[in-house]
Order: structure tokens, then C-alpha cells, then sequence
């Protein structure tokens, strides 16, 4: 034999005999350690430190339903409840009849939003255990009360209420708190509500759970969408349907998004060609589209505005201009206007009321400058005064009239 296979030959040797040294393991007494160590961190609150020991437990011996089941209390304490369902999957698994597997899955339904699923699990756990009904009350409550709440958010839904589907979708996830749908629901409710931060808030947390997360995507898009952000809306549209292509609220706003953009795109050219009667049609079909749209609404209205005025017809102008900024109490355009027709109908007060007005709503001061620069611009501002007559009494059954003449500043 060579001198490399005695070699070889002796190590083997060496192995057999320094295994033959080592005392057998006690797989079992291992795992029950690492288990009770991770009830001590469970016990303290530490949860990330017990799952580290129950996953030691259960490589060690996998077949162990109470490890599974274990781990997926502590998964449901630190709210992943998608690791704490499928631990209890597992352990329902390996033994059916462990009582607990079975009920943190309910558990983890409901807190998932997963109704159906959890009503069945349930129907299951009451078969298997007629006599314990107790232990599962809580749950089918729970049930009950959320099926309850998504009927009434349907309910309101329908009816525009989305006030009241923000309401409803709070004490729906309170009992659901990792349900998506109840999130995404609210977060689209807040976007209608013109309540932008919020909405977007909340759709960046459910982002940063799913980055390809249809619903939250949609929500982001919604929000530009409702802030005249048409382009950027648009993208984030597309971007819902590449991740869910039969994404029906998505279709619908990219066909709405694309149809808003052309038709006011057609009045301004019309504006621009001087045909207003073209222009009006145009400016008025475009409001019909997307009527929750408050600020790209706003200046449809001040464009409406721009060509009666174009026409010499202050009355309606002021009308459009009124509507503008009672959907965007900040938009300087239309307050503007407003002040030139109100001039020009000689209605000097309330020119001056709109301009007070427009201040006290623009605290922007870059805002304040454009609407100085606006009115600079109007040669009626310039050269007009407000004039009125204040009658004061200066003695018993005798009037007197005073003239005072105020510039518009």
C-alpha cells in the first residue's frame, strides 16, 4: 500500500475512533431545551429571540406540532401573520388534533381578512371538538362582526359615503390588521376625501410590505391623479395593470385620465383659434369625465371663465370663477379673474372682498406675488377706484352724503 493510502488509512481510522469517543445525542432533550428557552423569551417579550429557538426546535425534530405551533404564537405577537399561518398549518398538519394549531389559524385568517377561510377552519375545529365551543367564541364573533362591516362599507361605497367607509374600515382592522383589502379600501376612501397625505401614507406602508402591492399602486396613482398630476397618474396606472392586468379600477382610470387630457387639450386649441363656442363645449364635456377630480376641475372652470370673458359676459365668468374656487380654495388664477369681471361689472365691493379674500387663503408668498403680477396686468385694476356713498346722519330728520374714493390696492 502507498504511503498516501496508509495515510488516508489512518485518518479514517482517527475519525472512526474520535467518533466512537463522542457520547449519542439526545435529539429530544436538545429540542425540549430549545423549546423551553424559547418560552423564556416569549415569557419576556422578547419574540424575535423565541422564534430563533423554537426554529432550533423544529430542526431538530420537525414532525414536533407543538414547535410549529409555538412559533406561530410568537409570529402573531410581532403582527406576521403569514409565518404564524403557516406554522399552524403546519402543526394542524403533523397532528389534526392539536386544539391550539387549529385555532391560531382561525386567528390568523380572521386578523388577514380572510373570511371565508377562516369560517370554514372553523366549521372544522367545532367538528372536531363539539364540546369546546368556549374556546372559540371570541373568534366567531369576530367572524360575524366583520362580515357585518364589509357589507356596510359595500353599502356606503355605493352610496359616496367614503367618510363613512374610512369609519367602518378603522373598526374593521381592529380586529383585521394585516388584512390588505381593509387598508387598500381606506386608502382609496382618503384619496376621494381629497385627504392626499394620508392616503399616500398609507400606501406607502403597504409598499413597503409588497412592492408589487395592485391596490396600493392604484392608490398613489388616484392621488396624482386628483392632484392634476395627469402624466405621473397615468404611469402609475399602467404600472397597476402590468402587476394585475385585470385590475378594473386602473383600466378605467387610464381610459379616463387619457380622455381628460385630450379633450381639455382640443378646448385650448379651440380657446387659442378663437373659437370660443367650440372652446365652451369642449371645456364643459371635460368636467363631465372625472367629476371628483376637484383641482383639474378648477381650472376647467377658470378656462370656461377665460372664454366668457373673451365673449364680454362678466356675469358667467364670475360664475365659473366662483365654482374654480370653491374646488381649489387656492388657486390664484380664478381669483384673479373673478376680480376683473367683478370690476368690470362695476360690483367694486366685492372685488375687493375677493381680493381680501384670496389673501387670507394664499399665505404662500410666492402665490401673493402672482396675483399681484395678474392684477398689474388688467388695465381696468389700474385705472378703476371703488367708490361708495356712505349716508351719515348728522342730526335729527338730516342726511348728509359723503363720496370716498378708495384705490384697490
Amino acid at each position: 500500500m502507498s504511503e498516501n493510502g496508509s495515510q488516508n488509512m489512518s485518518e479514517e481510522e482517527e475519525d472512526f475512533m474520535d467518533t466512537e469517543d463522542q457520547p449519542p445525542r439526545d435529539i429530544e432533550k436538545e429540542a425540549e431545551d430549545a423549546k423551553n428557552t424559547g418560552n423564556s423569551f416569549y415569557k419576556q417579550k422578547d419574540y424575535f429571540k423565541a422564534i430563533k429557538f423554537y426554529t432550533n426546535a423544529i430542526n431538530l425534530l420537525p414532525e414536533k406540532a407543538a414547535y410549529y405551533g409555538n412559533r406561530a404564537a410568537a409570529y402573531m405577537m410581532i403582527n406576521n401573520y403569514p409565518s404564524a399561518l403557516n406554522d399552524s398549518m403546519k402543526s394542524v398538519e403533523n397532528d389534526p388534533n392539536f386544539f391550539k394549531g387549529g385555532l391560531r389559524m382561525i386567528k390568523c385568517y380572521i386578523a388577514l381578512g380572510n373570511l371565508t377561510a377562516a369560517s370554514r377552519s372553523l366549521q372544522d375545529l367545532k367538528s372536531r371538538d363539539p364540546n369546546n365551543s368556549s374556546s372559540y367564541a371570541s373568534e366567531t364573533t369576530n367572524i360575524n362582526r366583520l362580515k357585518d362591516l364589509e357589507a356596510s362599507a359595500d353599502k356606503d361605497m355605493i352610496k359616496s359615503d367614503f367618510r363613512r367607509v374610512v369609519y367602518v374600515m378603522d373598526r374593521a382592522l381592529e380586529m383585521a390588521p394585516a388584512c390588505v383589502n381593509y387598508k387598500t379600501k381606506r386608502a382609496e376612501c382618503l384619496a376621494l376625501l381629497g385627504r392626499y397625505n394620508e392616503a399616500q401614507e398609507a400606501s406607502n406602508e403597504m409598499l413597503r410590505a409588497n412592492s408589487l402591492n395592485a391596490g396600493a399602486l392604484y392608490v398613489k396613482g388616484l392621488c396624482l391623479f386628483y392632484q392634476d398630476h395627469l402624466d405621473k397618474a397615468r404611469q402609475h396606472f399602467l404600472q397597476v395593470l402590468r402587476v394585475d392586468p385585470d385590475h378594473s379600477k386602473a383600466r378605467l382610470a387610464v381610459k379616463e385620465v387619457k380622455e381628460l387630457e385630450s379633450t381639455k387639450q382640443k378646448g385650448n386649441q379651440a380657446f387659442t383659434s378663437g373659437k370660443n363656442e367650440e372652446a365652451l363645449k369642449l371645456y364643459r364635456a371635460a368636467l363631465l369625465i372625472c367629476p371628483n377630480n376637484k383641482l383639474t376641475n378648477a381650472k376647467l372652470h377658470a378656462n370656461i371663465a377665460a372664454v366668457f370673458m373673451k365673449l364680454r359676459n362678466h356675469e358667467e365668468a364670475v360664475k365659473e370663477c366662483t365654482a374654480a374656487v370653491k374646488l381649489d380654495n387656492g388657486y390664484i388664477k380664478a381669483y384673479a379673474r373673478r376680480i376683473v369681471c367683478l370690476q368690470e361689472l362695476d360690483q367694486h365691493e366685492e372685488a375687493l372682498r375677493t381680493r381680501r379674500n384670496c389673501t387670507r387663503w394664499s399665505t404662500v408668498e410666492s402665490l401673493n406675488r402672482d396675483l399681484e403680477t395678474l392684477l398689474s396686468n388688467s388695465r381696468c385694476l389700474r385705472e378703476r377706484t371703488i367708490t361708495k356713498y356712505w349716508v351719515v346722519q348728522k342730526q335729527p330728520m338730516r342726511m348728509k352724503s359723503r363720496k370716498l374714493t378708495r384705490k384697490l390696492r
